[in-house]
């Protein structure tokens, strides 16, 4: 049993730092461009008023759903983390299949850069608001991701929440010193890969925790979360070999229509 209780804990640390560490990396992004190209004094209290409302969203909402029934949230908490992590999963079997373009930071910093560079300088001399807002807004947005993260996976056990503030809490100091380190897009961290392994935990937990709240006893208990992600980390890897396969297949059509003409 206590096994078992290390692994959920485990998994659920794991998850919620690598889907922190991805919206952080892509909210720095952000960040990174509108202070290199506008100034950093607007661009962080942006970036911190939004950190802050974050913050207070979690405090305020985390107690708020200990209330509710045990067995109707995980019920209610896995099948939203199930449509969560699939649509994660979805997309990164999509890019990894050749599908849809790779997630480019650098791409992404640049485009982000120019943008800032064309606004006009307007608002005062204290406060240059397109850059306080934009930054808020970046932070905000991906962050809200975040948030969810660690108020679902609060709700999972008494914890939770602690286990996945702690997670997020390392990967924003990880994130932010790598960030003010290099002051450029985190271009190296494999993003489309990490997006792939959360796409899969969430997938599992939210399985898991729906499958419990419908009153499934799972082999070994917490343990069957291992078998969970193993099933789906075959069906998805199946998945990107079928699509590449068909892909293939699409490109060569013409070229043998053209032989056959």
């Amino acid at each position: 049993m206590m096994w078992g209780e290390m692994t959920r804990s485990a998994f659920l640390f794991l998850t919620a730092f690598l889907a922190s560490g991805v919206e952080m990396v892509e909210a720095l992004t952000i960040v990174l461009a509108v202070g290199v190209t506008r100034g950093w004094r607007s661009t962080l209290l942006g970036a911190g008023a939004a950190a802050l409302l974050l913050a207070g969203l979690i405090a305020g909402l985390g107690p708020l759903i200990s209330e509710v029934p045990i067995g109707s949230l995980r019920l209610v908490v896995g099948a939203l983390l199930l449509v969560f992590g699939l649509q994660w999963l979805r997309k990164a079997i999509l890019r990894a299949s050749g599908y849809k373009p790779l997630h480019d930071e650098a791409a992404a910093f640049e485009q982000e850069r120019a943008e800032a560079g064309r606004a006009a300088s307007g608002g005062s001399v204290a406060v240059d608001w397109y850059s306080f807002t934009v930054a808020f807004k970046g932070v905000f947005l991906e962050g809200l991701e975040v948030a969810f993260i660690v108020i679902t996976f609060g709700a999972s056990k008494s914890n939770g929440v602690t286990i996945a503030a702690a997670a997020a809490g390392a990967a924003f100091v990880i994130v932010i010193a790598v960030g003010a380190t290099v002051r450029a897009p985190l271009s190296r961290v494999p993003e489309n890969t990490l997006k792939f392994v959360v796409g899969l935990l969430l997938a599992s937990f939210g399985t898991f925790w729906s499958g419990e709240g419908a009153g499934v006893s799972w082999p070994g208990s917490d343990a069957a979360l291992l078998g969970i992600l193993a099933l789906l980390a075959i069906a998805s890897l199946a998945a990107v070999r079928l699509l590449r396969h068909e892909r293939d297949l699409a490109r060569l059509a013409p070229a043998q229509k053209g032989a056959g003409a």
